[in-house]
């Protein structure tokens, strides 16, 4: 039951982790497109600040996958 438990938890972590992945690209392929000609002094663009943050989102989500498989590990020996 302990696995069956562990393994929901991280399948539901890998797919927010390719959820942040997938919205940063397309986030980034947008800033592209619409940066090529932009003043730099003015500023992150809001596809620039989204890309950001869909980083740090995965980054999180990849962390708490660790943490999780970590426990599992612990748990089994």
């Amino acid at each position: 039951m302990k696995n069956a438990f562990f393994a929901i938890v991280i399948i539901g972590l890998m797919i927010m982790v390719v959820y942040s992945l997938v919205r940063g690209i397309v986030a980034f392929l947008r800033s592209y497109k619409e940066d090529l000609g932009r003043d730099p002094s003015l500023g992150p663009s809001e596809n620039q600040l989204l890309q950001n943050k869909m980083m740090m989102a995965r980054i999180k989500w990849q962390a708490l996958a660790i943490v999780v498989v970590g426990v599992a590990l612990a748990m089994a020996h």
